[in-house]
Order: structure tokens, then sequence, then C-alpha cells
């Protein structure tokens, strides 16, 4: 499997990996145009613009969007994150031009027509009020804001009710207006793919774009906070951020692989003692995740009211164990936790088209995976526990609480503890 990249005049970017044997392929347009490069009026529009995408253009009404490409027997969606936005579909080999012509029409030519601006903005309210319903996935974005406080960075991907509410067809024609230039989009597909050919349709279909200005990005810095949200429920849910690398960092293999052993798994650290041992929580896991210029290694469990206080503090205690003990047969097995986890995603033509783009997003190029590959083999137990002592004791954290949590310990609480 051979990764081939391109760039047109105007700045739009292809890159493909063919993947011998496979009879479908997945394509998509990656739109480096999330919620981060929202201005605070903006919040939420990113998403608002995504879902009305699929709501007719020039071209097609909605269904003749969802039934050109379900009469083939293929699927097509969209995502909004912090860095990007993305319209892929995943189809047989002989579909790929109907798909890229489709993901093309709804990128290029939405009509944003006002009754479906208003049916849309009914369904985006609807979702943040079930995300607000959704304990275990709201505190995340308010660890997010805490962790980056008054930040593009730091913002909600859906926005504030308010916002959403006011959102105008100006609006939204505007921000495409502004981030949606071929210099910022990217076509990435694997699979039963012709490299070659994509170039010829991406030059029929976005060659005429002219090129513009490219956005401007708000460096983020990781503030630190504390969010606690006393609410009667049936558990207190913790989560708990540390300020880590982003992708362009060395350090980002060992900011994983140290995750990984902390709560990665059922054999990790906080898995073993706080669940296994002590049954004090019934989820807790610690991952990593990184932007272009920063990034989070992040701490989650959810537990009884009276039991969170004891959660927190052996969390703490268990971060500035590893700092000191952590073996190299931790450090094996998180290495090849990781490694196996990407060789065995990218079987997906799907993962590896996402894989693709953010690479070229991120680096204007796709490193192999020999080389990825070695970078992770090269994090000694050494390089582990010298990030973990850093962890432990200085990394800038941001708590956010939901819940029964009066009994739960302060941000300030915490740090004295890890400072002792």
């Amino acid at each position: 499997m051979t990764v081939q990249q391109d760039r047109l005049s105007n700045g739009f970017r292809i890159v493909s990996e063919h993947m011998p044997g496979l009879q479908s392929a997945s394509i998509g347009i990656w739109v480096t145009a999330g919620g981060r490069h929202e201005r605070i009026e903006q919040n939420g529009i990113a998403h608002f613009l995504e879902h009305m995408a699929f709501k007719g253009t020039k071209r097609r009404t909605a269904l003749q969007i969802a039934e050109s490409i379900e009469d083939v027997g293929g699927y097509i969606n969209a995502y909004t994150s912090r860095e990007v936005t993305a319209y892929y579909a995943r189809v047989l080999q002989n579909d790929v031009p109907l798909a890229l012509d489709v993901i093309a029409d709804i990128v290029l030519n939405p009509i944003f027509d006002p009754n479906e601006i208003e049916v849309e903005r009914g369904v985006i309210l609807q979702e943040i009020g079930q995300a607000y319903d959704t304990p275990d996935d709201v505190i995340f974005d308010w660890l997010q804001e805490e962790s980056y406080r008054n930040q593009p960075l730091g913002r909600t991907i859906l926005g504030p009710s308010e916002r959403v509410s006011a959102f105008s067809r100006e609006d939204l024609a505007g921000f495409v207006g502004e981030h949606y230039n071929p210099g910022q989009m990217i076509l990435s597909a694997a699979g039963a793919v012709d490299h070659d050919v994509l170039v010829k349709l991406a030059e029929k279909l976005f060659g005429h774009l002219q090129p513009g200005a490219e956005g401007v990005v708000e460096p983020a810095t990781f503030t630190g906070g504390e969010m606690r949200r006393d609410k009667e429920l049936e558990q207190a849910h913790f989560a708990l951020a540390f300020e880590s690398p982003g992708y362009r960092d060395d350090a980002i293999y060992t900011a994983q692989i140290y995750s990984s052993v902390l709560g990665g798994g059922m054999s990790s650290r906080l898995f073993q003692e706080i669940r296994e041992m002590r049954g004090l929580c019934y989820t807790i896991f610690a991952q990593t995740g990184a932007y272009a210029d920063t990034g989070t290694t992040t701490i989650y469990a959810g537990t009884s009211a009276g039991q969170v206080a004891e959660l927190a503090g052996i969390t703490i205690d268990e971060m500035k164990r590893a700092a000191h003990d952590m073996s190299p047969e931790e450090v094996a097995r998180a290495r090849a936790q990781m490694k196996a986890g990407m060789l065995m995603g990218l079987e997906s033509p799907s993962n590896r088209a996402e894989r693709l783009a953010r690479l070229v997003q991120i680096w204007d190029k796709v490193p192999s995976l020999e080389e990825t590959i070695s970078r992770i083999d090269a994090v000694t137990t050494g390089d582990v526990r010298e990030f973990a002592q850093h962890m432990a004791s200085q990394a800038p954290a941001a708590l956010a609480l939901y819940g029964p949590i009066e009994a739960a310990p302060t941000l300030d609480q915490l740090r004295e503890r890890r400072a002792a």
C-alpha cells in the first residue's frame, strides 16, 4: 500500500492510499474549519453548517442527496471537531466518482433554504439539550472549557443555545466564505481507489475555486481551572485534565504510552487499583488527546457521592507512584497496545482515510507507518517515568465535577496532594 499526494494549483490537496483486495472505498473532504476557527459570536456555526450541508444544494434536494448514495448501497455522513469539519462517504469502487460528486456538491453548493435552517436549528437545539442530559458527555465540554478558558479551543462544538437560536443564512454563508477555500480543503481516500483518477476528478470539481486567505488560528494556552455542578444524580462524575504535548511535539508518543499505562485498559494502574482492588467505580480510564499545538491527558471516573473524595485522592497517589516504579514490562505492554490499536484500525478504509487527512492537515505530508512505529518503539521506561514525574507534580491541571459532589476535593486540594 502506497500513499500518494498531489496539490492543485489553487492549493487544494489530494491524498490517497490504494488498499489491494478491497471492493469498496472511503472518500471525503476534510476542511480546516472547526470549532477553534470560530469567533466567539460564531460559536457553534461550524457544526450548524455541517448539518445544513445535507439539506439541499443547487443541484439536489435533501432527499436526492441521501438517495444518490443509498441507491448504490453506500453511506454518507459528516462530523465537526475542534479543528476540522469532515464530509465523507463509503461506497463500492465503481461509485467513487459519484460519491465525490455528491460530496463536492454539498460542500460547494449548499442553498441554505430558510425553512430548512429553522428545521435544523430545532434539531441542533435538541442535540444540545440531549448533551446536558448526558453527564459523562457534558462533563468533557466543561473540562475543555476550564482547560482553555476564554479561548476558541475551550468552547463547545455545539455552541450555546442562544447563539444557535440566532444564526442566520448570512452567518452560515459568511463562515463558508471565510474558511471553505481550496487551501483549507483536503480530499482523502482509501481502499479501492485510483489516485490519478481522483486528481482528475478533483481538478474538475474543485480546480475552479479561487485561493483564499488562510484562516488565522489563535494559539492555545492551557489555563487550568475548576468547574463544579452539584446535581441530584446517581453518580458523581469526576474528570481531571493535565496539559500534554500536541501532535507536532515528539513527546506525544511518551504521553500516549503514559496514559495507557495509567488508565488505558483492564491491566492499567487506575483500573486495577481503583476498580478491581477497591471497587470504587465501574468506569475509569485515562487517555491522551492532541491538537496541532497542544494536548491534554484526561482521567475520568464515575462513582458514588460518598466515594468521590477517596477515588480522587487515590488517582493522584497512583500518578505519583507511576513516576517512581513504572516498569519496563508496563511500558512494553503499552507500546504493544498502541501499535496494535493503530494497525488494527488501519484495516478499515474509513480509518485510514481519516488518518491520511489528519496527517496532511498537521504536517502537509504523511509519515510512513514504519516511521511512526519506530517513534513509539523509541520511547524508553526512563522517558515515561520522567513524563510521569512532570504530570504528577508540575503539569497544569483542570477539574470538572458533576452530580452529588459536595464531598469532592477542590482543584487546590488536589494540587496540595500532588505536592505532598
